[in-house]
């Protein structure tokens, strides 16, 4: 394609300066290293990109190679949501099963560890911690991702989870602003719309993303939601009353603004991520998130070039997006600072964890958010059972190559366990005829969202009482079975967690 600049002028350079792209592979293209040097100041990685930790140590090394200062992205909250360990499921539990415990001191070291993980690896910017207050129980895209429902409990661990990434030196980006959690639409297809009035957005949705200001979160994800009390025309990300009148000036925030990913349908879908992008960066916006879908050259020097026209039509004031490249490099000289702070004489020694909480704190405190209802007659297994797994359509913020379920961690304690994946058109018969005589495990994700699921573990328990209940999501619908384990998650620890409950281990 033609472009219409050379890639060294200072507009031009702040116009790369704010996007954060994604890309294809498991090292750097040479596409990407050329635009690194001409102005981008960040990129964005994500499960495609990622086979080990080496690996990624060594992409991360690559691409500093040609920028010390590069500000490198990815969306690892632990749990459901997880990049680094895309393959095999998450060594730390989600947000819901650190806010089920509710020890912030656990959540803060939980952090700690998974920002030092990262930074080990090179990351130096987290799209983490959702701050959303899951008020919604029907929620498509946040359920598991938010502490809870609770407003102050969300703002604590919030603020926790902050404090903890950040003393790793890994920059927190707070989402998704002004809050996500009473959506029964998820903005990756459509754009949600919120219609609480101001009173209830002040005392709810705003109150964690308070704390995490407060709390010193370097960067702020927005959301791409329409909230007719605050602006009845646009969504937060395109909205200057949102972003700059209530983010900047009412709550008083002085750091980035990243946008959500702007190839989602909620944007890319209504004006496009030409428009979209130039209304982010012009309504407050510092840094545009893309790449999860769209992950090519052509997709950033559409978006260079269309911010670069704004500013010389008239439709972007230069000072904007100055102001907001400029931001972008204040926090990569933050992370550029953190690295040398964590690399000093006795860094080490001041990292810490949770009082009690010993070596692997992610399964410490999965153990920890497990809740476990059992009947009477409940006695842990000592054969091998079979695992029924209920799948339903995935959260898309859920990467589908992630395993999850409990089958691996029980063969491991339960050599000759096997098991079996059920969907909406599978019913209690199909999970029968599998199992034989062995006993069911069943695997659960969202019960009470998803009515197929329940009528087939009703049928299932029916048939067979002694059944154990696994549920890996929000746990709203009543505990049943011989027994039943809540995880609030379904990272691989919190199924190992639910593993050794099932084994009496």
């Amino acid at each position: 394609m033609t472009t219409m600049t050379t890639g060294s002028d200072t507009l031009t350079r702040d116009a790369l300066a704010v996007l954060q792209p994604g890309f294809v592979g498991t090292s750097a293209p040479d596409w990407l290293l050329r635009r690194i040097g001409e102005g981008l100041a960040s990129v964005g990685l994500f499960g495609r990109n990622i086979v080990e930790a080496p690996q990624v140590a060594a992409l991360t090394a690559q691409l500093r190679a040609e920028r010390d200062d590069l500000l490198v992205a990815i969306d690892e909250e632990g749990g459901d949501v997880t990049r680094i360990e895309v393959r095999t499921g998450s060594s730390f539990p989600g947000n819901l099963a650190l806010g089920a415990v509710d020890d912030v001191e656990l959540t803060r070291a939980v952090a700690r560890e998974l920002g030092r993980r990262l930074a080990e690896c090179g990351v130096n910017l987290n799209w983490a911690p959702s701050a959303d207050v899951n008020s919604n129980p029907d929620n498509p895209i946040i359920g598991v991702r938010a502490f809870g429902a609770e407003t102050d409990l969300v703002a604590r661990h919030t603020a926790a989870y902050i404090e903890g990434l950040q003393s790793a030196g890994v920059a927190a980006c707070t989402k998704h602003f002004p809050g996500h959690g009473d959506t029964n639409v998820d903005s990756h297809h459509a754009m949600p719309r919120i219609d609480v009035d101001l009173d209830t957005l002040h005392s709810r949705e705003l109150v964690p993303f308070r704390a995490a200001i407060a709390a010193g979160s370097k960067s702020v994800m927005s959301a791409h939601i329409l909230l007719p009390a605050l602006d009845p025309a646009r969504p937060a990300t395109l909205s200057p009353r949102i972003l700059t009148g209530l983010l900047r000036e009412e709550l008083g925030y002085d750091g980035l603004i990243v946008s959500d990913a702007v190839e989602m349908q909620a944007i890319a879908g209504t004006v496009g991520i030409e428009r979209g992008s130039v209304l982010a960066i012009a309504a407050g916006a510092d840094a545009l998130c893309v790449g999860g879908g769209l992950a090519d050259e052509d997709t950033v020097l559409r978006l260079r070039d269309a911010l670069v026209k704004a500013v010389r039509d008239g439709d972007l004031a230069e000072e904007r997006l100055a102001d907001a490249a400029a931001r972008v490099r204040a926090l990569a000289a933050w992370t550029q600072r953190a690295r040398g702070d964590m690399t000093a004489p006795g860094a080490a020694e001041q990292e810490g964890t949770a009082p009690g909480t010993g070596g692997d704190i992610g399964l410490v405190a999965a153990r920890r958010a497990a809740r476990v209802t059992a009947s009477p007659s409940w006695r842990p297994l000592k054969a091998a059972p079979y695992v029924a797994t209920f799948t339903p359509v995935m959260n898309i913020a859920v990467s589908s190559e992630t395993p999850w379920s409990i089958g691996g961690e029980l063969a491991a304690l339960l050599p000759g366990t096997e098991g079996g994946t059920f969907g909406t058109d599978s019913a209690a018969a199909d999970v029968l005829a599998a199992a034989g005589e062995r006993r069911i495990v069943a695997v659960v994700r969202d019960e009470h969202r998803h009515p197929w699921m329940a009528a087939a573990l009703d049928a299932l328990l029916a048939a067979r009482p002694d059944t154990v209940v696994v549920e890996m999501g929000v746990p709203r619908a009543t505990p049943r079975g011989a027994l039943h384990i809540a995880t609030h998650g379904a990272a691989r620890v919190c199924g190992r967690a639910a593993a050794e409950a099932i084994a009496g281990v």
